[in-house]
């Protein structure tokens, strides 16, 4: 079983915009996520500590202006948010507890209703044919083929 924690060394390597958004719960500007228009067979992983969040298969367009899924694949808890005048659900990635957006019940309802809005500088994808290289390879049955 890997180990997906936060490190000294990885929040070192973070651009300044990830470092904002998972350890300090920013949020990036709608439209300019690095993997909104992403189509690739692969898995989101947790851009600090690793750790497995979301897969391709279970991404959708809803319009929102982030990466949107439908279920995580592991890895993520959820929060009460009252900040901004707002009650919301935020999401985290469990180890390494970086703050990766929120989660809403406006999802497409054949999916279970809900909708995961993920800011694109807390993830790292992780492309189908890379992921058993990079110790992913137990999570390939979650993953439509290219």
């Amino acid at each position: 079983m890997a180990m997906y924690r936060k490190t000294p060394e990885a929040l070192a390597q973070l651009t300044p915009e990830q470092f904002r958004v998972t350890q300090q719960n920013g949020t990036e500007r709608p439209g300019t996520g690095e993997y909104l228009h992403n189509h690739a067979a692969g898995i989101y992983v947790d851009v600090v500590s690793g750790e497995p969040l979301f897969a391709s298969s279970d991404k959708f367009e809803s319009g929102c202006g982030w990466p949107s899924f439908s279920r995580p694949i592991a890895n993520v808890t959820e929060l009460r948010d009252t900040t901004h005048g707002m009650i919301r659900t935020e999401v985290r990635s469990a180890h390494g507890d970086s703050h990766l957006g929120h989660v809403f019940d406006d999802g497409p309802r054949e999916s279970g209703g809900l909708r995961y809005c993920i800011n694109s500088a807390s993830l790292r994808f992780v492309p189908r044919d890379a992921m058993a290289a990079q110790g992913y390879g137990d999570y390939l049955d979650q993953v439509e083929e290219d």
